[in-house]
């Protein structure tokens, strides 16, 4: 297949880029700061040259956005609202000029869409969207409405010739440097992965490799459009998911953290504590309809393929470091 992959360059987008290639398909990552061979330039808002990558292509993957690790000021949420809503206009506007359109576009959304829980899952039939909920701050909705506008901007798309999905997704749980696994581990190591105010808060979550193979399975599935959740089948407690992991690591212990902790951490670390203290309690409805099968539905064993997996890239690392040293 060729596959285009607008906005590939960030944590998901290289697992994306590294599995499919891999599988042997032709992938074109469009990027603002093109590098790579298969890089070409755009600049997220604008048609231009880089639309006729997607003219031929079998499948689109819009990953576009500006980063939501960073603090929640009305300047950054205004950039994540744009960065989203107009990659996914112009990639619209792209598939419905071309001459050869993608049979699938594949749009990157977010399970944050749906309200913050602790009763009951989310999925796609009963869910409740956010935006509403009494004694969150009032920014959270904000959040919300990004995903809603994210989602609306591929649906009004005019492109009847191409199937449209919505990926609502959980977070991507990968070695990656920089990835959220990636912070969380090292928070661990610090002696710092206990529970976050009180812990109760649901963490919703998808390993790597499912995560490709969900992709996969929807690009393949004819009859999947509209939104899908993308996370495991059991989401758990911070308290929990933060007590699994600690394990995978050898960890005995970890601080817990008052709320206004998490506020001072996130500070220190440009972040915002909506991303630790929001209850995303969210489930795969339609992929578990569908027939997908999870290869990593439980984290206490998908923790520790993924700290095996990250032991493995540090040692390999050092054994570098070793070698040019001799």
């Amino acid at each position: 297949m060729k596959v285009v992959l607008p906005g590939g360059t960030g944590q998901v987008g290289g697992i994306l880029d590294r599995a499919l290639t891999v599988a042997g398909h032709e992938v074109t990552v469009v990027t603002r700061h093109p590098l790579r061979a298969h890089d070409v330039g755009w600049d997220g808002a604008t048609l231009g040259n880089w639309a006729e990558a997607i003219d031929g292509c079998d499948v689109v993957i819009n990953l576009a956005g500006r980063s939501v690790s960073c603090r929640y000021t009305e300047e950054n949420l205004r950039a994540m609202m744009d960065s989203r809503v107009d990659s996914a206009r112009v990639v619209g506007r792209a598939i419905a000029a071309a001459a050869r359109p993608p049979r699938v576009w594949l749009q990157m959304s977010t399970a944050t869409v749906y309200a913050h829980r602790f009763d009951a899952a989310h999925d796609e039939a009963t869910g409740l969207l956010g935006g509403s909920e009494a004694g969150v701050p009032d920014y959270w909705a904000y959040s919300v409405r990004i995903a809603e506008n994210w989602e609306r901007a591929q649906a009004e798309a005019p492109t009847p010739a191409t199937r449209k999905v919505a990926l609502r997704s959980a977070m991507v749980m990968s070695p990656d440097r920089g990835g959220v696994f990636d912070v969380l581990s090292r928070l661990v190591r610090l002696g710092l992965g206990g529970p976050v105010a009180g812990g109760g808060q649901y963490v919703s979550w998808i390993h790597d490799e499912d995560f490709v193979r969900a992709v996969e399975f929807l690009i393949a599935r004819d009859d999947i459009e509209g939104p899908v959740n993308l996370s495991s089948p059991e989401p758990l407690p911070h308290r929990d998911f933060m007590r699994a992991l600690r394990t995978a690591w050898g960890v005995p212990v970890g601080l817990p953290a008052t709320r206004w902790m998490a506020e001072l951490g996130a500070f220190a670390l440009r972040s915002d504590t909506e991303l630790l203290l929001k209850s995303r309690r969210v489930v795969p409805g339609r992929l578990s309809a569908a027939g997908f099968a999870f290869a990593h539905p439980e984290w206490a064993s998908a923790a520790r393929s993924l700290v095996g997996r990250a032991d493995r890239r540090g040692r390999t690392r050092l054994d570098a470091r070793q070698l040019s040293g001799r």
